[in-house]
């Protein structure tokens, strides 16, 4: 259970080294004119993505939940997997990745690295570390709870993506009424 709760702190602190980098980004995307869509889903999203952590470490402690060689070591490369295309998609998009919605004027879209498969590829990470790292040790309600609310919190993120680039496309004197 120790090397689990140790696992989760560095998946955790990845999640930080995210942050700044977000952070870092956004100011970029700020300074050259960039818009941000959906404030309002940010903070349930962190505290989703948050409680994704504690839930695992909680459930194993508390439950008593075993470690299971035949799924843990698996779910134990598709976490790390996950953490290779969430770093893949960062560095393909560059000032332009962001833990927020920002779309800076100009920029094209990105078709290249993972985006050339899927075209939210960060999200395919998030999916399946949600299921995965609670597995790691058999945290299967934590998976469960977790992949619910992320998947209606991932139906509002891209609905908000989905209009930011519309928006982005649209000619100013359209934005307007180009519906939020």
């Amino acid at each position: 259970m120790i090397a689990y709760t140790l696992f989760v702190l560095a998946v955790g602190v990845e999640r930080l080294a995210e942050m700044v980098v977000s952070k870092r980004h956004l100011a970029w995307a700020l300074a050259r004119g960039g818009r941000e869509y959906g404030r309002g889903h940010f903070p349930p999203m962190v505290a989703l993505h948050t409680a994704l952590l504690l839930g695992c470490v909680a459930e194993v402690w508390l439950l008593d939940r075993p470690f299971l060689p035949w799924l843990g070591w698996p779910m134990v490369a598709v976490v790390v997997g996950t953490q290779a295309l969430r770093w893949w998609c960062i560095r393909t998009l560059g000032s332009q990745w962001n833990t927020r919605v920002v779309v800076v004027p100009g920029m094209p879209l990105v078709s290249g690295g993972p985006y050339r498969w899927f075209k939210h590829p960060n999200y395919v990470a998030v999916v399946l570390e949600g299921i995965a790292l609670p597995l790691v040790h058999s945290a299967w309600i934590t998976a469960v709870v977790f992949t619910l609310l992320n998947a209606w919190l991932l139906r509002v993120r891209l609905g908000v993506e989905n209009r930011a680039l519309l928006d982005s496309e649209l000619p100013p004197a359209d934005r307007s009424a180009a519906p939020r």
